[in-house]
């Protein structure tokens, strides 16, 4: 028979798992499943700087952003990693670094398919928030101004990750990947 120091502490820890839980669910808005990609999602948007695939710079709202050449990658995991950076690097006015609030804004997550050179091929929303959609596109436009992404012909297909973001009250975004 527990004692009942021991249920207390069960009943506490249900409390708190079941409060923790409803902070959760309370910062995410529905999850619809896969959706079709937005129209124009893997095109620049009208206005916003145009680059090549080699091109490495990206406009900012205090000028370019000068990104480095992508860094070869040996697995998948690598490259979901460098892109989470690139994405950061090439955003640094609409990006944050450091502890995620406990409740978010808006949380969008995409599925990125890229060519053989790190371009941008296609842009998938797989989970649309359920306020604050205008963040889909703010991550859709970051997820182009980070490209390209490198050379990923010697890796198998398909060239593509997931994408997590978790945007502040601010409308800035950090990437799930780099909260690990």
């Amino acid at each position: 028979m527990p004692c009942i120091e021991e249920q207390r502490a069960a009943s506490w820890l249900k409390r708190a798992l079941g409060l923790g839980l409803s902070l959760v669910l309370a910062g995410c808005g529905t999850s619809r499943g896969p959706a079709e990609p937005r129209s124009g999602a893997n095109l620049p948007q009208a206005g916003a700087a145009q680059k090549s695939p080699g091109q490495p710079a990206t406009a900012g709202a205090h000028g370019p952003v000068e990104l480095a050449p992508a860094q070869p990658v040996r697995t998948h995991d690598e490259l979901r990693l460098q892109a989470a950076r690139r994405l950061v690097a090439a955003n640094p006015e609409r990006s944050y670094m450091g502890e995620v609030p406990a409740v978010l804004l808006a949380i969008p997550v995409l599925e990125v398919e890229l060519n053989r050179d790190g371009s941008v091929k296609r842009v998938a929303v797989m989970r649309e928030p359920g306020q604050a959609r205008d963040t889909i596109q703010l991550a859709i436009d970051a997820v182009h101004r980070a490209a390209p992404y490198g050379d990923l012909s010697h890796l198998p297909r398909p060239w593509k990750f997931n994408e997590v973001f978790l945007f502040n009250d601010e409308r800035r975004f950090k990437p799930r990947t780099l909260d690990d």
